[in-house]
């Protein structure tokens, strides 16, 4: 489709939004580790990821610009993912828990200009933290993001590097914005 035109967060939301299915359930997050489950409706997704996307832009990313995802499969990873996509912005998704060694050579290799974490994941009988393995990841690293934006759990939470580190809730207290146009040939995510 060269020369087309696209936004794919705009196809996943708003589009589901403006043809009334505001408050259908676009996302179902039920997880039996911590016993949880959430309902998220087209509208109020698109909400979240609005705003998400609104603080990504706040910390300087644009279109084209990379984003790396550490995070385990929570809720917050969907919506960063959709938030760089509405802001034309490319994201590359890091299973939650890799090896220090292994995120640093995708942050080497990615360039991003901000990693989105969570201060831990969970698996059936313990807690894995995160904070510890991106900050030695980046650390190894010639390239340093500017900003870290972390989710902070309540099975473990994480000190935040003053300078760097963000809450998840700091950076979604941001104005909504509206989906970036990109060409179809543009890339949306890094997979390594």
């Amino acid at each position: 489709f060269e020369g087309g035109i696209v936004n794919s967060c705009y196809n996943a939301l708003d589009y589901h939004v403006g043809n009334g299915l505001k408050d259908s359930i676009a996302l179902i997050y039920d997880s039996p580790v911590t016993k949880t489950v959430k309902r998220y409706t087209y509208g109020e997704l698109r909400d979240l990821v609005a705003r998400c996307a609104g603080g990504l832009r706040q910390h300087g990313v644009g279109k084209g610009d990379r984003v790396v995802i550490y995070m385990p499969m929570i809720p917050e990873a969907v919506i960063a993912m959709l938030a760089c996509a509405r802001i034309g912005a490319i994201h590359s998704v890091v299973f939650g828990g890799f090896a220090a060694r292994e995120l640093a050579a995708r942050i080497e290799d990615a360039r991003p200009c901000v990693v989105v974490s969570a201060s831990c994941g969970i698996e059936v009988n313990r807690i894995i933290p995160y904070q510890p393995l991106l900050d030695a990841a980046i650390d190894m690293c010639t390239f340093k993001p500017a900003t870290c934006v972390i989710v902070q759990r309540p099975e473990s939470s994480s000190l935040l590097r003053e300078g760097r580190d963000i809450s998840w809730d700091n950076l979604i207290d941001a104005d909504p914005v509206d989906c970036v146009p990109v060409l179809a040939t543009e890339p949306l995510y890094l997979l390594y």
